[in-house]
């Protein structure tokens, strides 16, 4: 069943996966995949000023289109890499995995935000604590902010 649960947990093993394929010297990430991890960040800055999630000062539009924006951005590097985003809810992620499970894992939680923009479109508010769980993955110390640190090599 794919729920906010479902999906936090698939997308942590996806790209928890690609970490320690990286860490394990299995996946050495090349300078493109470097590059469209840089760009990602730069794309995706939360500008959340050094506060740590969850941003509970924000409005709700600001708190989801953060969390949105990681969708388009992933589907983008994406594209410009020649990955493809695969489901995660369900399914293990292939081995060794690399770059697009990577993606395919935090795509997950970008994805989850553009469901809830949907629904905010139409009054409908997300769970406090699923919005907090999905700020706290995406941004604040150990979160995929920090993506470029979990390289070793």
């Amino acid at each position: 069943m794919d729920t906010f649960r479902a999906r936090l947990d698939s997308a942590r093993a996806w790209w928890s996966a690609a970490i320690e394929e990286s860490q394990e010297g299995r996946w050495v990430p090349d300078a493109v995949e470097r590059q469209v991890m840089a760009d990602i960040g730069a794309a995706t800055n939360a500008l959340h000023g050094g506060r740590l999630a969850p941003f509970t000062e924000d409005s709700w539009h600001v708190r989801i289109g953060r969390i949105a924006n990681w969708a388009g951005v992933l589907r983008l590097a994406a594209r410009a890499g020649g990955w493809e985003l695969q489901p995660v809810v369900g399914h293990s992620p292939t081995c060794p995995a690399g770059m697009a499970e990577l993606l395919s894992g935090i795509y997950a939680v970008g994805e989850q935000g553009e469901i809830w923009m949907k629904q905010l479109l139409k009054g409908e508010l997300p769970p406090e604590d699923e919005m907090a769980k999905a700020e706290g993955f995406l941004t604040g110390p150990g979160s995929i902010e920090d993506l470029e640190l979990f390289f070793y090599d």
